[in-house]
């Protein structure tokens, strides 16, 4: 049995490497190129992308800006999982916007806008703090833009002047003064069935993720639930099969949807040593029609991403608890390059483990690693 993954990267790898165990194989699809390829050796095979999308039994996404064409091509195989609806609307954030007012789910208040004019009436109605986001292709921050007083509208306006906001509109957004980052990683079956993940914290650093907690500390009953909801009116309105990814924004005892993402996703990484089944797995198992994995925390988990850089010690595994995820990249910067989990038995742990590896790592690097560290061992 084989599963074909759209995009070759770094997910469709870790995809890969947990199916191998389930008896299953793996082939992914460069989306530029359209060559059907082994996602672990990057080997090219002989079989052409039609021929692909008839041996396959289910067809997945390792991310959501696929090509519309070939979307639309694999969508009619009947095999596509999750659905086009929601690939589409989590790659086009004015789609995302009207799929949650539309549920009802708080969100940050916002404008689409399609001409830079209409910047001075999104100000007039959310204010001079705005973040300014591309609809479509937009990620780690790329596709942003940010307006902290009117003074300097004039030169955003400039700026925005040469994108065509008629095929790529903008969605304006109130800047919000939030607590923290959290993110809701679940995942869903064929038949409706459901398994959640605890919440994440997630620290970002220059609109890229930097270190994700889970379970987030300081947590309750109460916003557990709340998150599970909301999860749950997007999958059931979507039909959704595999893992979803749901991003908040925490305001007091508030959650607001920032964004989702209809796949694997970074802030669930921490599941590959820090859950009994990982996110990777589970969306294997869910678009493959077998039963879904126990998604129970074995232990604190803090994942952290080497983003733009290989020079550091390969001595940071001598630290009892963590774990090294090389994706085999060439070095250029913001690229994430792999990932570093590591586990202990309660967050102070946690906390001593990050300071430790703070000895091996670039500070240049992972600005944040002390910080996080030092926080965690008050927990």
């Amino acid at each position: 049995m084989s599963i074909l993954i759209l995009g070759s990267g770094q997910l469709a790898r870790m995809m890969a490497l947990a199916s191998y165990p389930l008896g299953l194989q793996v082939r992914a699809v460069d989306v530029n190129t359209l060559e059907v390829v082994d996602p672990i050796s990057k080997i090219v095979s002989e079989q052409t992308l039609t021929q692909a999308i008839d041996s396959a039994v289910a067809i997945s996404v390792e991310f959501e800006h696929i090509p519309q064409d070939l979307l639309e091509k694999v969508n009619a195989s009947g095999k596509l999982k999750p659905s086009i609806e929601a690939i589409m609307a989590g790659a086009d954030r004015v789609k995302e916007k009207r799929l949650l007012s539309g549920l009802d789910i708080a969100n940050c208040p916002y404008q689409v806008i399609t001409h830079v004019e209409q910047l001075d009436a999104a100000v007039e109605l959310l204010g001079e703090k705005l973040i300014i986001k591309a609809s479509r292709d937009g990620y780690d921050g790329y596709g942003q833009w940010r307006l902290s007083a009117t003074s300097e509208l004039p030169a955003l306006k400039a700026q925005l002047s040469s994108l065509d906001l008629v095929k790529v509109p903008l969605v304006v957004e109130k800047m919000l003064h939030f607590e923290r980052e959290l993110s809701l990683v679940g995942v869903r079956d064929g038949k409706g069935k459901v398994a959640y993940y605890p919440l994440a914290e997630n620290l970002h650093h220059q609109g890229q993720l930097s270190v994700s907690v889970a379970p987030a500390p300081y947590v309750d009953e109460k916003l557990a639930e709340q998150a599970k909801t909301i999860f749950n009116k997007l999958a059931e309105e979507l039909d959704y099969v595999g893992v979803l990814a749901v991003e908040f924004f925490q305001l007091g005892e508030q959650l607001l949807v920032n964004e989702i993402a209809p796949r694997v996703h970074n802030s669930g990484h921490w599941t590959m040593q820090g859950a009994d089944t990982c996110q990777f797995e589970n969306h294997i198992r869910a678009i493959a029609g077998l039963p879904l994995g126990s998604t129970e925390v074995t232990s604190p988990t803090a994942m952290i991403n080497i983003v733009g850089c290989n020079d550091f010690s390969k001595e940071l595994l001598s630290v009892a608890g963590t774990h090294l995820h090389w994706y085999d990249k060439t070095v250029r910067p913001k690229r994430k390059m792999g990932h570093l989990n590591i586990c202990a038995d309660s967050y102070a742990g946690l906390g001593e483990k990050l300071q430790s590896l703070t000895a091996y790592l670039p500070a240049q690097h992972f600005p944040l690693l002390e910080k996080e560290a030092n926080r965690l061992v008050c927990v």
